[in-house]
């Protein structure tokens, strides 16, 4: 699971890094056209604003993978390890929940219907559909994370047992 984790970090690194260097790009596009050219690009405005959809939540997924999303933990730091692992599995389990519920399922719905009606965006005329994938993908990228949170917390759980079991005897 570790490898399968480690390959998903780099893949979000490089897909958020080149998602960011198109954005850059195409928003230098669209200033230069305006205030240089005089005439200002019809596609990059919308480009822009799906590039951000994509970059917000694959970068919200990779800041889930990196535990470093917003959290409240003021209330973590006063319990003992054991109780402190079954906080954080209850928020991983609540997570995950969100993320089934909203990203992957209310996604996937998202992403049927507007390609089933054919949904194309105005400028670009690319189908709404492929816009909208990020939140499947993302939802199922969080999922993985949460699942890997989940199953260390038990691991680590685990070894905190056997740790007092051996040395009560």
């Amino acid at each position: 699971m570790k490898q399968l984790i480690t390959r998903l970090d780099q893949l979000l690194e490089y897909l958020i890094i080149s998602i960011m260097a198109v954005l850059v790009i195409d928003v230098l596009w669209q200033v230069a056209s305006r205030f240089i050219l005089g005439d200002p690009s019809s596609f990059t405005d919308e480009l822009a604003r799906f590039l951000l959809i994509w970059l917000s939540l694959f970068g919200g997924a990779y800041m889930l993978g990196k535990k470093m999303h917003l959290a409240i933990d003021l209330i973590s730091h006063k319990f003992d390890e054991r109780k402190a692992l079954r906080y954080d599995n209850f928020i991983q389990v609540t997570i995950l929940v969100f993320a089934i519920a909203v990203l992957v399922i209310g996604g996937s719905r998202l992403v049927f219907v507007t390609l089933f009606l054919n949904q194309t965006s105005a400028a670009l005329g690319v189908p709404l559909g492929y816009v909208y994938m990020v939140l499947p993908l993302s939802g199922l990228i969080m999922c993985t994370y949460c699942v890997h949170f989940i199953l260390e917390n038990l691991a680590t759980s685990r070894s905190l047992n056997n740790n007092t079991q051996n040395s009560g005897e």
